[in-house]
């Protein structure tokens, strides 16, 4: 990325400004926000793949992780030139199209990214997303857990690509062809959770509500709709390490990998060697398995 000069950066010939540079947003990990700019510029590439185009969900944390920090939908006025909105139910939101845009989020310190499921415009999926969300802060069995629902789909014929959400949980990644609904993978989502509930009843819950699962891990198929929002592949996230949402291979799985692992100061030596590998799988037959549920 390009030194700031005079408190701006020219990105793809447009003019984006930086201010406060030396601000400290991960005090812990010693990143600033210049650092932060720089590592946005490199994970770009993979990180705009799953923004592009979609309705964007940003939080924003002005003073830093250890700082409030805020949802933000809306759009905020005055835009520069190279920012497009979308209106969706009423809101404006913010649809990247390029690194200039991703930049100027970065130095509003927008420091998670939580596109929509689906394009601006679209009302079917760009991809299928199960959410494993841990009921406990601290949950060493996510990995277990996110092997097992990989092997139920292995079974009825569908590969997918493991996640860290870059917290605590862990979402499983089924490339799709266009065409097929959310309806449809609902419907394919409660067939599975509903198998692995009672098949490790122990392990799992379809129960939505936090206050009534105990320690079980929520299997979460309703979160993939339209409209909601899941974190994207390679978003940084608000913790004091500076976790980063990162694809894994199902041995770094069946290793038990921690989520922790994979941070801001180390994603691009991983994306060096492995490259991206939702990219590297090719869409999956969920239509064979939703023909199979009617």
């Amino acid at each position: 990325m390009p030194a700031a000069v005079k408190g701006s950066i020219t990105i793809e010939g447009q003019e984006v400004s930086v201010t406060n540079p030396d601000k400290p947003l991960w005090p812990e990990q010693g990143i600033t926000k210049r650092i932060y700019l720089e590592k946005l510029a490199a994970l770009s590439p993979y990180l705009l793949r799953y923004l592009n185009k979609r309705l964007l969900t940003v939080i924003r944390y002005p003073h830093g992780v250890s700082g409030k920090s805020f949802y933000q939908k809306n759009a905020p006025d005055p835009l520069p030139p190279y920012i497009r909105t979308f209106m969706h139910d009423s809101i404006n939101y913010i649809t990247l199209d390029g690194l200039p845009g991703l930049l100027w989020l970065g130095n509003s310190a927008a420091l998670e990214f939580h596109p929509s499921l689906h394009y601006a415009g679209s009302s079917l999926p760009c991809e299928w997303m199960i959410d494993i969300d841990p009921s406990r802060e601290v949950e060493p069995r996510i990995m277990e857990a996110a092997a097992i629902v990989g092997d139920v789909l292995k079974s009825l014929g569908l590969a997918s690509v493991p996640k860290t959400s870059g917290a605590t949980g862990v979402q499983i990644i089924v490339p799709i062809r266009s065409g097929v609904t959310f309806d449809e993978l609902r419907k394919v989502g409660h067939f599975v959770g509903k198998y692995v509930t009672e098949k490790h009843s122990g392990l799992f819950t379809l129960e939505r509500l936090k206050k009534q699962r105990g320690d079980k891990i929520y299997f979460d198929y309703l979160q993939h709709y339209r409209g909601k929002t899941l974190a994207a592949p390679y978003t940084p996230r608000a913790r004091p390490l500076a976790t980063v949402s990162t694809p894994l291979t199902w041995d770094e799985v069946a290793n038990n990998v921690s989520p922790e692992d994979f941070h801001l100061l180390n994603i691009e030596e991983r994306l060096r060697s492995k490259g991206d590998l939702i990219a590297q799988l090719p869409p999956q037959p969920v239509e064979l398995v939703i023909a199979g549920l009617k």
